[in-house]
């Protein structure tokens, strides 16, 4: 069996859940990797086959996507070329982590797509979700990526095709202890801006894991570190609790570790709100933005919070497996519809190059 394995480079926990999942796909058949997007700043460690530009979120400074970035980055006739020119015909099976090139692809050359990935948990109507409603980004989610069959992770097992996290080995194998330091990792916000505000805070150590910084230095009583995952890991092991983003691979860590955690949802960003509101079921503390005005927050956590228990078993194997025994024996559930290019591809092709997109793309 011929295996393609799309993984969004957005980030870094697609990349760290790939990992892990790899080893367990490479025993189902032959396997080529796809990476695509440019903001992780950890390495898969695998061979990568297909290495792509994608489209990818830029984060910003100040708690948020940079949009003008992001916008920027997207360009739209490379992205359309890349899904062209990706035959994904040629591969038994196509899973998606949130990967938009393979998916596209799929979608253009009507392949059934497997999506194995949190935004799928996300988008089942079991899962939380915020209470102010937010249609762009549902439909931004929805869309960046589309598949026919939908394979999701979550905090808490909200349905059937929902499973818990996917703990990477190093962090099942860290030692724990508590060295009273705080955890820092909120790479949507400057350093400035994380120093501005912790620093009022001075009876705590605070290790800040920075995407803008190339060298460590010590700011008061701040220490800011390059993003490496093993110190990481070690800084993430031995502390007293963890404030970062509300993304799914790094809060889903700390509570496996069996740390306070407390979380800050980037702005305009549906996903990191709807794990925010599923952290706040579990009695997770939650700030709307990282600023003076929370301080007060943040000590009463550091003074108050506690570990939430969790039951995160090493599963993948099971998951993986239940993927192909499901895809060879239910192939009615990956049936694509037949018929022309979807609307969106041919509104896509019509944005990029006007009235002569055939002649211009091919």
């Amino acid at each position: 069996m011929k295996i393609l394995y799309a993984i969004q480079g957005t980030g870094n926990g697609h990349i760290s859940r790939a990992r892990d999942i790899i080893p367990f796909l490479e025993e189902k058949g032959q396997l080529d990797v796809l990476i695509s997007g440019t903001e992780a700043d950890v390495e898969l460690g695998y061979p990568v086959k297909f290495a792509l530009k994608g489209m990818s979120f830029v984060f910003g400074k100040k708690g948020g996507v940079d949009l003008a970035a992001t916008y920027k980055k997207a360009k739209l006739k490379r992205f359309y070329r890349e899904i062209k020119s990706l035959h994904v015909n040629d591969y038994d099976i196509v899973i998606s982590d949130f990967e938009p090139v393979s998916a596209w692809a799929c979608r253009l050359q009507k392949k059934p797509c497997v999506a194995l990935s949190h935004q799928a948990a996300v988008l089942n109507k079991k899962s939380p979700h915020p209470d102010n409603f937010d249609p762009i980004g549902k439909l931004i989610i929805k869309n960046y990526a589309p598949a026919n069959v939908q394979y999701g992770f979550h905090f808490i097992q909200y349905d059937k095709k929902i499973f818990t996290p996917v703990i990477r080995a190093a962090i099942r194998n860290a030692k724990i202890r508590n060295k009273k330091h705080y955890t820092v990792y909120l790479p949507a916000y400057s350093d400035k801006k994380i120093i501005k505000v912790l620093s009022e805070i001075k009876e705590v150590e605070w290790q800040v894991f920075s995407k803008i910084s190339k060298k460590s230095y010590v700011q008061k009583n701040i220490i800011i570190v390059p993003i490496n995952n093993d110190s990481f890991v070690k800084s993430m092991a031995s502390s007293a609790g963890v404030l970062c983003g509300a993304g799914f691979e790094t809060p889903a860590e700390a509570l496996f570790l069996e740390k306070k955690l407390m979380v800050i949802p980037m702005k305009g960003q549906y996903e990191q709100q709807c794990n925010a509101a599923a952290l706040k079921k579990m009695d997770i503390p939650v700030l709307k933005k990282l600023r003076p005005s929370s301080i007060k927050q943040i000590e009463k956590w550091i003074q108050t919070g506690k570990t939430i228990q969790v039951d995160f078993p090493d599963a993948t194997g099971q998951v993986i497996d239940e993927i192909f025994d499901n895809f060879a024996s239910a192939s009615e559930l990956y049936q694509v519809e037949l018929g022309n290019i979807p609307y969106s591809i041919k509104k896509l092709k019509r944005g990029i190059t006007g009235n002569n997109a055939h002649q211009n793309l091919n």
